[in-house]
């Protein structure tokens, strides 16, 4: 037996990342294993650099910006609209800023429409830790306020139309945003590889933590309540008694390797949108209502947009999607004064469709596994931190929760060799 244990973690998404390197600073020997290439999960940048979305943080995700500060990448992520968040209605032509943060609104120019004495009282029902109804439901005697603010807000924060969209998993965003600071929209300032993703894995380097790509799990063997074997697609890896797991994977792979467990089962897609048009200035975050494009993120680099829950349009193809939303993008940029050239005609345009981009996030309490399915495996991944729809900010805690099921020194957990009861757990 090996005198010092190893951690393996699977899967090389933020929460992986994240795990990775709570085990490497409490001394842990970490092994990390990817599947793919390249790491980042569904927050990496594309082979060509290019984001697979319009990720952005808010001040209220502080474990999120914990752990870019502990891996030296906070300052490159900006505060993209410190004046409030710039809204473009495609239905009167209207642009107005409104804040996110309630503490925010005694500014009357930065309140969102329809906020009167009724619908704030709705909106503080909301935030309420109590019942679970669709949000549309709750918000339907407010339907300004509801289109203005809460309805991109539940589309954005939980990528669940409005209609079936939970409001108790909504109400723990609003509560988050109730504090000082929280309202802040913050994005990367050159993309999510150089600014998250990149750093992420130097400082995993320099933790001493291994990392092996195209390494994808195909079946775990267990015995006595504990994994001892790790199969991958062409070795496997015996585990010691001391040596432990941490599978940070999406619903549907843990699902393949613990047949067990129940996982979140249904799916909502998102629609990324990227085009090729360089822009001078800073970088720009507008929400668009009433479009199909709901965020525009400009950078010097290029032009992106989102759509999430993004049922029927990841139906359509993507040549027929450029020009509607190449045209709410040079609406938006004419109302707030964006400079550079904003021709008519569409430039180059790639289209990421993620079709299993995070759970639904409807009424009821999805499936919720434990945290550590056997005595040397715990779970990690943004679906499986309980309340908080499936977000980075969920990847990091979830990722710091998994790897403080390990947090003892490796020399105390003991376990048994004893395969005589082993047995494979399927792929």
């Amino acid at each position: 037996m090996n005198s010092k244990s190893t951690c393996h973690v699977i899967g090389a998404g933020v929460a992986g990342l994240v795990a990775a390197l709570r085990l490497a600073q409490r001394g842990r020997a970490v092994m990390l294993h990817e599947a793919t290439p390249v790491a980042g999960g569904r927050c990496r940048a594309l082979p060509d650099g290019t984001d697979n979305g319009t990720h952005a943080l808010m001040g209220a995700n502080r474990a999120a910006l914990r752990f870019l500060a502990d891996i030296g990448a906070r300052e490159a992520w900006v505060e993209a609209e410190p004046e409030g968040l710039p809204v473009f209605d495609m239905a009167d032509g209207s642009a107005r800023r409104i804040a996110a943060s309630p503490l925010a609104w005694r500014d009357p120019a930065k309140r969102p429409p329809g906020l009167s004495t009724a619908a704030f009282a709705t909106l503080l029902r909301l935030a309420l830790p109590i019942g679970d109804r669709p949000v549309a439901e709750v918000m339907a005697a407010h339907p300004a306020l509801y289109r203005a603010l809460i309805e991109p807000l539940t589309v954005a924060a939980l990528n669940t139309p409005g209609q079936e969209a939970s409001s108790a998993r909504l109400g723990v965003v609003l509560r988050r945003l109730g504090r000082p600071g929280a309202g802040a929209v913050l994005v990367a300032r050159e993309g999510l590889g150089p600014d998250l993703i990149a750093p992420a894995l130097h400082a995993l380097q320099q933790a001493g933590v291994t990392t092996r790509f195209g390494a994808r799990l195909r079946a775990m063997t267990e015995a006595e309540g504990r994994i001892i074997a790790l199969h991958f697609g062409d070795d496997s890896v015996a585990l010691e008694a001391r040596d432990q797991v941490v599978l940070a994977l999406p619903p549907w792979e843990v699902a393949r390797l613990i047949p067990k467990l129940r996982v979140p089962e249904r799916h909502a897609p998102i629609l990324n949108l990227h085009f090729a048009h360089q822009t001078a200035g800073p970088v720009r975050f507008i929400g668009v209502l009433g479009g199909l494009t709901q965020w525009i993120l400009v950078r010097p680099s290029g032009v992106s947009i989102t759509v999430s829950a993004a049922d029927a349009e990841v139906e359509e193809q993507a040549p027929d999607l450029a020009p509607r939303a190449w045209a709410e993008i040079r609406a938006a940029a004419k109302a707030f004064g964006l400079p550079g050239d904003w021709p008519q005609a569409p430039p180059a345009m790639r289209a990421v469709k993620e079709r299993r981009a995070t759970p639904r996030h409807a009424v009821g309490m999805p499936p919720q596994p434990p945290r550590q399915v056997y005595r040397n495996l715990a779970l990690a991944g943004d679906w499986t931190w309980p309340r908080l729809p499936a977000t980075i900010e969920a990847a990091v805690l979830s990722g710091e929760a998994a790897a403080g099921v390990f947090s003892s020194r490796a020399d105390s957990l003991g376990g048994s060799e004893n395969t005589t009861t082993s047995k494979a757990v399927p792929s």
